[in-house]
């Protein structure tokens, strides 16, 4: 009977044992699994930020895309007189210089040196604008702004512009 009642005692201890194995495993598991779930849930933050950070850049180059297609324009002198004419102020363009091209990846970057003399700060925050809003890709490299010598509240203006076109 003795050895009956020890058999028991040990199958119930062997128990109490295996439970608290389980028991053991079980609250690693759920510990391991819990850190995980916060490793990845900044990980689904950091993510978001990237997907905001993509979609912004893509409407960015969806913008340009859609520039490249919308006028043809044969160079640099030409995309200046798209930008000036628009606006009336063409006759105070005293010049453009081509000042050469460069290759850029899978685009041509054609450069030229625009003096407009005699502009007020209106006009010249309207040429920005139309420069930055134009129906090609346009950007300004350099400027340069001198008040006329004629009349301090007018400003000469130097910049270089570049009109990139695709190869």
């Amino acid at each position: 009977m003795r050895l009956k009642i020890e058999r028991r005692l040990l199958f119930v201890i062997l128990g109490v044992v295996i439970a608290v194995i389980i028991c053991i495993v079980a609250f690693n598991t759920s510990s391991s699994l819990k850190t995980d779930l916060t490793n990845i849930k900044a990980q689904q933050k950091e993510l978001l930020v990237l997907k905001d950070e993509f979609l912004l850049l893509k409407d960015k180059m969806n913008a340009v895309e859609g520039k490249k297609s919308l006028t043809k324009v044969e160079g640099i002198v030409q995309a200046v007189d798209e930008v000036f004419l628009p606006l009336g102020l063409k006759s105070k363009v005293k010049s453009v210089k081509p000042t050469g091209t460069k290759d850029v990846k899978e685009a041509i970057e054609e450069e030229a040196e625009v003096q407009v003399e005699k502009v007020d700060m209106n006009e010249m925050v309207n040429i920005f604008y139309k420069i930055e809003n134009a129906p090609i890709i346009l950007s300004i490299k350099k400027t340069n702004m001198k008040t006329s010598f004629e009349n301090p509240a007018l400003l000469n203006i130097t910049m270089t512009i570049a009109l990139v076109k695709a190869k």
